[in-house]
C-alpha cells in the first residue's frame, strides 16, 4: 500500500510545492504519493511562485506542473502524514481535524530536524531570492529524514 504524504503551507505556491518536489525526488513514487495544499484559497489552480520554480530548477527539480489547491477536511482521509510549514498552518489544519486520528497525522515539517522546538519554515514570499534558497535548504534536510523514514517503513 502506498504511503500518502501531504505538504501544507498558506498559499500553496512557495513552501509546500518545494517540499512536494523535494520529497518526490527522494522517494520511490511507486511506494509513496506526495502532494501539497494551502490553508488559504488565494492561489487555487495557480502555478508555484516563479522563485520557487527557479530554486527547484537550480536543484534539478521541476515543479512547474503543480497547481495550487486548498486543504480540505477530506485530506485527513486521503493522507497518512500531513506536514505543515509553520505554527499558523498547524493551527489552521488542526482546526479542521475531526478526531484524534486526524490530529495525529499533522506535524510541523521542521520537527524532523528540530524535534519539539516548533520551528517555522519562514514564508519566503516577501523575503527575496535569498529567502527561497534558505527555505530550500531547510526543506531538503527535513525531506531527507522523511524519505529515510518512509524507506524503512516500506521495508517492513
Amino acid at each position: 500500500m502506498k504511503t500518502k504524504v501531504l505538504m501544507v503551507c498558506l498559499g500553496n505556491i512557495c513552501r509546500s510545492p518545494l517540499a512536494e518536489g523535494i520529497l518526490k525526488s527522494k522517494v520511490d513514487e511507486s511506494q509513496v504519493f506526495v502532494d501539497s495544499a494551502g490553508t488559504g484559497n488565494y492561489h487555487i489552480d495557480d502555478a508555484p511562485d516563479p522563485r520557487s520554480i527557479a530554486i527547484a530548477k537550480k536543484n534539478n527539480l521541476d515543479i512547474t506542473y503543480q497547481r495550487g489547491r486548498q486543504f480540505q477536511a477530506e485530506d485527513f482521509d486521503k493522507f497518512d502524514r500531513i506536514y505543515v510549514m509553520d505554527n499558523q498552518n498547524f493551527k489552521d489544519v488542526i482546526s479542521l481535524a475531526r478526531n484524534d486520528d486526524d490530529r495525529a497525522k499533522v506535524q510541523l515539517i521542521l520537527d524532523e530536524i528540530f524535534p519539539a522546538e516548533n520551528v517555522d519554515v519562514p514564508d519566503p514570499y516577501y523575503g527575496g531570492d535569498h529567502g527561497f534558497e534558505n527555505v530550500y535548504q531547510m526543506l531538503d534536510e527535513a525531506c531527507d529524514k522523511i524519505a529515510n523514514q518512509l524507506k524503512e517503513e516500506n521495508k517492513a
